[in-house]
């Protein structure tokens, strides 16, 4: 037999970051879930690890015959050949047979004993490191009581415990789920969940409820089975990824707005734009990322809400050729399907194009669109928290968006989200000379000081175009604004003339 490693490594993506780098060797470990969460894929690929190492691996399975396994694992594009046995147990066909039934034994007593019996056959004759045993529903369906099933599930593991091998007990819930025999038995136990929500494609998650003697990533974390097996997106701990980076100021390039903001914004620093749709929320996010990409440093946008091919066409009529930055590398654009990805996804991809590309400015617009990939709304200001600490203590300045509900007047956000974000820029249509025009004005600044006061902005052919503060009207923030200027002859709106 094998010498196995310090850990085995499960050749899950994630997984083994989630396990503290695997599992322990010689013990024996239950990962149970109901039937298509992704246990026999994630089991196929802990066999595949093993195999890359040098170290046999065997799959008795008792519930799928051998070919719809290799079928299962071709998939994936794997091939169980070599290091890898498969062991298909069935029922002796006397067993079958009615009319060879005992009359003072149970049949499930000869089918218990002989199935054990093969299992400790088939271990012998394979020798491996890994053993997979799929799934314990079948033995406890043999077992019939839950003392037996007990006292069966602590032979197997007294048996494998004197051979030094790793075992992953299967088991799909489709018995009796209240049963925690094996729980208190296994070393670790790894719980798989899918979720069906009401719309969008299923979601997948999963948890380590035990783990003796070694610590590990608690909650849930998002996982998805794609062709090439399971991937697991470790829930994200901001704590763990501080990096020293210096605090500059990161300017718009647009003299007006920097002065709003009060000099620039501070790297490493969050901001949220707020406003009804269309008020440019997106606008003033693009234009502080195409300033850092002209400074030569690298951004990523992630789009929730609109079709990149529109976006491109609409920005580049006001003079930002997104499409040219991302073709030259400066820019990473991605659309965020919020239906197909779990929040976990999601910040992984985040995380990836930080780490990877180097970006040092990141837009995500818009946190409307995020939510929508959220079980619940409650759990969003936490993904969020976590996501934005988790890029400042990367060094990089990050824009989120949320669209308001309403256009004129009160409003109301679907996610109150400003006390999380460094900077808040609030956005606003009012009403003036027959027109809707727009106002921008800064609430919140935790970096330093900012302009208390309200600017009128307009969206032109060259993008932003920011104008004088508006010192001689009230009531912009509510959108009918009023003149209270004392100057002679001063018109009672705000002035036509500004731009």
């Amino acid at each position: 037999m094998n010498t196995v490693s310090a850990k085995a490594e499960t050749g899950v993506a994630g997984l083994d970051d989630v396990l503290g780098g695997g599992l322990a060797p010689g013990h024996v470990f239950l990962m149970e879930g109901s039937p298509g969460t992704g246990k026999t894929t994630i089991a196929l690929s802990f066999l595949m690890s093993g195999a890359q190492l040098g170290e046999k691996g065997l799959y008795i399975t008792l519930s799928e015959t051998e070919r719809e396994l290799r079928t299962g694992a071709r998939s994936h594009g794997w091939e169980l050949s070599g290091a890898i046995e498969v062991s298909e147990l069935v029922p002796p066909e006397s067993l079958l047979d009615p009319d060879s039934e005992q009359s003072l034994l149970y049949s499930s007593d000869l089918e218990l004993g002989e199935t054990t019996k093969a299992i400790f056959d088939a271990f012998h004759r394979v020798q491996p490191s890994r053993v997979v045993l799929d799934s314990l529903s079948e033995i406890r369906l043999l077992a019939q009581s839950s003392l037996r099933y007990r006292r069966q599930i602590l032979a197997l593991k007294h048996f494998f415990a004197t051979k030094n091998v790793t075992v992953l007990l299967l088991d799909d819930l489709t018995t009796d789920t209240t049963d925690k025999t094996v729980h208190s038995i296994a070393h670790g136990v790894i719980k798989l969940e899918e979720l069906a929500p009401e719309y969008g494609s299923e979601r997948r998650r999963l948890r380590i409820m035990k783990y003796r003697g070694q610590a590990f990533r608690g909650g849930y974390h998002d996982m998805v089975i794609k062709n090439g097996g399971v991937s697991v997106f470790p829930r994200l701990v901001a704590s763990e990824h501080r990096v020293p980076f210096a605090r500059t100021q990161r300017t718009s390039g647009i003299a007006e707005l920097d002065a709003l903001v009060g000099g620039g914004l501070e790297q490493g620093s969050s901001t949220l734009v707020l406003g009804p749709a269309g008020t440019g929320k997106s606008m003033f996010c693009f234009q502080f990322a195409v300033a850092a990409i002209e400074r030569g440093e690298k951004a990523a946008m992630f789009i929730f809400d609109e079709e990149l091919g529109l976006l491109f066409d609409r920005t580049r009529s006001l003079g930002m050729d997104l499409e040219s930055m991302r073709d030259s590398g400066l820019l990473h654009i991605e659309q965020v399907d919020a239906a197909e990805m779990s929040p976990g996804e999601f910040a992984h991809r985040v995380r990836d194009r930080v780490d990877s590309s180097g970006a040092k400015t990141v837009v995500i617009d818009s946190l409307n669109g995020y939510q929508s990939s959220m079980p619940a709304e409650s759990a969003l200001t936490l993904h969020i928290h976590e996501l934005i600490q988790f890029l400042n203590r990367r060094g990089a300045t990050t824009f989120l968006t949320v669209a308001q509900h309403g256009l004129v007047g009160s409003m109301k956000s679907p996610v109150d989200l400003t006390y999380i974000a460094d900077t808040v820029i609030l956005l606003r249509y009012f009403e003036a000379l027959g027109k809707v025009r727009r106002a921008v004005s800064v609430i919140k600044k935790r970096t330093g000081r900012h302009e208390d006061t309200i600017r009128e902005f307009k969206i032109g052919a060259s993008g932003l175009i920011l104008g004088p503060p508006l010192k001689e009207f009230q009531g912009v923030l509510q959108g009918v604004p009023q003149f209270i200027g004392s100057g002679e002859g001063g018109s009672r709106s705000v002035p036509e003339g500004m731009l």
